[in-house]
């Protein structure tokens, strides 16, 4: 059995005729009536009646012919994938990237990367690290945007850009007189957190441990408060309920009126993340990871310092 004599088949099946048949798939009509009966032979079933100037299908005909049908089209699904490896650019490419990144930094990437790689859509995902890293081991994500440490066997790293951390205050906060304010002074008030398992949390209370302690007192607060992403404590933090730390490209003053909340930067060096991207060593497109790669540096995050590629 080849491909050539189920798509020899199908044509018959299709044109009601050998002689047609013949024509439409570019053979003589003898090769064509000699693999078909081949086939058949090899079958021991008879997939066409064949009458004067008329064919037509038998019952178990029918279902060869529509398996048929269907062998060559996972067939011509295996060129495809051919001409993808041949062409690393073209095909989907599946990117992740953890929440406090993905928001801020896809709208930038997609416009280039369209533009850059028009035959490669980008087929996107959210997610904490540890999920992130599990799927790219598994080969369900090609490439991941995420903040270091990260260190995985087999995976390739390369660092992208630093992101200073900055401040998110409401608008009616006295911290608003100042141009700059102490990380140190951050631990006398409500701070508002991301839940546990968010990297970016824990980088937070890294450079403001006091942040995460509790504090009682009549008509205050407790101090640490939590959100599920940065956008809900964007909201906390418009409404009044306290102030928060954002990493610089997720600070949204354009995004909200300065009457609600304003953006603050540290006294000092500011603490800050180092983002990176990260593929399998492994990955059969690398054209496509170092596109991805220089995509991002593209992209128009004017607040970052981007890290040098040597």
């Amino acid at each position: 059995m080849t491909l050539s004599e189920l798509r020899y088949i199908v044509a018959v099946a299709r044109e009601r005729h050998f002689g047609r048949a013949a024509s439409s798939c570019f053979v003589s009509q003898p090769t064509l009536s000699v693999a078909v009966k081949k086939l058949e032979d090899e079958l021991g079933v008879s997939l066409f009646e064949r009458g004067a100037g008329e064919v037509s299908v038998t019952a178990v005909g029918e279902q060869i012919v529509a398996q048929a049908q269907r062998v060559l089209e996972e067939a011509e699904g295996i060129k495809r994938l051919a001409r993808s490896g041949r062409d690393q650019l073209t095909g989907t490419l599946r990117v992740g990237a953890i929440y406090t990144i993905g928001p801020y930094l896809f709208p930038h990437l997609i416009p280039i990367m369209a533009e850059r790689a028009p035959q490669m859509p980008l087929v996107i995902e959210e997610n904490f690290t540890a999920v992130l890293r599990e799927r790219l081991r598994q080969g369900k994500l090609d490439a991941i945007i995420l903040s270091l440490p990260f260190d995985e066997p087999g995976v390739v790293t390369a660092p992208l850009y630093d992101e200073p951390f900055v401040l998110l205050l409401p608008s009616a906060h006295p911290w608003n007189q100042r141009e700059q304010v102490p990380v140190e002074e951050l631990g006398e008030e409500n701070v508002l957190l991301l839940g546990s398992g968010h990297c970016f949390r824990d980088q937070v209370l890294q450079a403001c441990p006091r942040c995460l302690q509790p504090s009682y007192g009549e008509g205050h607060l407790q101090r640490t408060l939590e959100g599920g992403s940065l956008e809900t404590i964007r909201y906390m933090v418009a409404s009044g309920l306290g102030v928060t730390v954002l990493p610089c490209s997720a600070a949204g003053a354009d995004r909200f009126s300065e009457r609600l909340v304003s953006v603050r930067r540290f006294v000092g060096e500011a603490p800050q993340r180092r983002v990176a991207i990260a593929w399998r060593k492994s990955f059969p497109r690398p054209e496509a990871a170092a596109l991805l790669r220089q995509a991002i540096r593209g992209c128009n995050l004017s607040c970052v310092h981007w890290v040098s590629e040597d």
